[in-house]
């Protein structure tokens, strides 16, 4: 009898069917992952007693072509400081400057419109997009 040729085999495990169950697993907790509810945790978050948001008293839109916009009227940069003068006066303690300008307008414009603010002792802020 020849039985040790037999035993001398090797038991072998197909993993064929393998990949395919951990594949179904993955989309199953991607999809579960999804729809989860990202509010189930309450957190208690700070409460400020006064608004700390600067308040913007003043927008000045810059146009590619050198334009400056502020309340809709289209002034020159010599003419933005005694058209700004009563907005920042007006709220002394928080007066800022807020400007929005296209990503094609020079430098110098809006550099200009931040020394105006310097100026009349108000913050300058730059209005940018979220998008990237």
């Amino acid at each position: 009898m020849n039985l040790d040729r037999r035993l001398k085999s090797h038991p072998e495990l197909h993993a064929g069917a393998l990949n395919d169950i951990l594949f179904i697993l993955l989309f199953f907790f991607l999809i579960v992952s999804t729809l989860a509810n990202p509010n189930v945790v309450k957190l208690s978050t700070p409460k400020a007693k006064s608004d700390t948001k600067a308040k913007q008293t003043v927008i000045v839109n810059i146009k590619p072509n050198g334009q400056y916009i502020i309340n809709g009227k289209t002034l020159a940069l010599q003419d933005i400081p005694a058209f700004v003068q009563p907005y920042v006066t007006k709220d002394s303690t928080q007066a800022t400057i807020a400007i929005n300008a296209d990503k094609t307008v020079p430098l110098e414009d809006v550099v200009a419109v931040m020394r105006i603010a310097r100026d009349l002792n108000a913050r300058a802020t730059l209005l940018v997009d979220n998008k990237k």
